[in-house]
């Protein structure tokens, strides 16, 4: 019997795509299809080659995306994906449904029902913005792969066995171990187009560096106003080399003035490098810190998350996870 295959499509910043990508993953194993990470939309590699190969050591295998190339076929569901697999998700909802970039319920029509597992067809798509186990709990709770496994776990896992990073990054990692036994406080701050509040990360690290006064402090910022602003503020910062954003400039914007794959590494560092910190402190609005709080397996009293009170965040989390 020829094996199904389930193709992962990406979209947004590393954190949501990686994420994303970890439901999709689960989904595959759910319902034994052979999966496909697919990321050739053109945000981290020239458009139309495949970026999770050449950010990640992936034991999927580089032929895996041939899988994702059948766009004469129509046994893939789901039905708007046939003849279109080679295209990617901002392109088919431009295409298809252009009010629907901002609907919680949108990515429906772009994706496999999650409700089920028992789809025919020999191709199937998966694609989210954000994160979806809560949309399948019910398989998660009657597989034993998952039962009694917690999400942080099943993240963890997941982030281990498919996205160790490329040699560049680990290299760069390698050359960033601390060499003295010193404290580490890992601080994220987005502040381009999508800001988070400033004034309790400031507080949250000002308390923490009374506590540990030789701390070092690695920061990871889009910033270059954030930048100049915590050295200034604080000793023993220290940052990954980087192109930074001027303010008021989108994250994620296009941009034809870098190098889109070395800028993509440089984020990697920054995510990988932040979870290997004794200290996190970030917020829960950014799926790129919540990943390296993923990778790094905080326990509570040393991750620190400056919105965690914020009924509206707490809201918005709850209905993209079932929605």
């Amino acid at each position: 019997m020829q094996s199904k295959t389930l193709v992962i499509k990406g979209k947004g910043g590393l954190g949501n795509r990686i994420l994303s990508a970890i439901s999709g993953l689960v989904y595959a194993d759910l319902s034994d299809r052979k999966p496909v990470i697919d990321w050739r939309d053109g945000s981290y590699a020239p458009l139309g080659e495949n970026a999770y190969p050449l950010l990640f050591q992936s034991p999927i295998g580089d032929e895996a995306i041939e899988g994702a190339t059948m766009d004469d076929g129509a046994d893939v569901c789901p039905a708007i994906w046939a003849g279109n697999l080679h295209r990617q998700p901002q392109d088919m909802i431009d295409t298809y449904m252009p009010r629907s970039h901002s609907n919680p319920w949108g990515y429906r029509r772009l994706c496999v029902d999650l409700k089920r597992l028992d789809q025919s067809q020999a191709v199937a798509v998966y694609w989210s913005y954000l994160p979806k186990l809560g949309r399948m709990r019910q398989h998660l709770r009657r597989d034993a792969r998952f039962a009694k496994r917690g999400e942080r776990e099943v993240f963890a896992n997941y982030l281990g066995r498919y996205f160790t990073p490329n040699a560049r990054v680990r290299n760069a990692l390698s050359q960033m171990r601390p060499t003295a036994k010193l404290p580490s406080i890992g601080v994220h701050i987005r502040f381009t187009d999508r800001k988070i509040p400033l004034g309790p990360v400031l507080k949250t690290l000002e308390q923490l560096k009374a506590r540990h006064p030789t701390a070092t402090v690695f920061l990871a910022t889009d910033s270059a106003e954030i930048e100049d602003r915590l050295k200034r503020a604080f000793d023993r910062v220290i940052t990954h080399p980087k192109r930074l954003a001027p303010a008021g400039a989108r994250l994620h914007g296009p941009d034809t003035t870098c190098n889109p794959l070395q800028e993509a590494e440089n984020a990697l560092i920054d995510m990988w490098q932040l979870s290997r910190c004794d200290h996190l402190i970030y917020s829960r609005r950014s799926t790129f810190s919540v990943t390296s709080g993923y990778l790094g397996r905080f326990d509570p009293a040393r991750i620190h998350d400056v919105e965690r009170y914020s009924p509206t965040l707490w809201a918005k989390e709850l209905l993209q996870r079932y929605a």
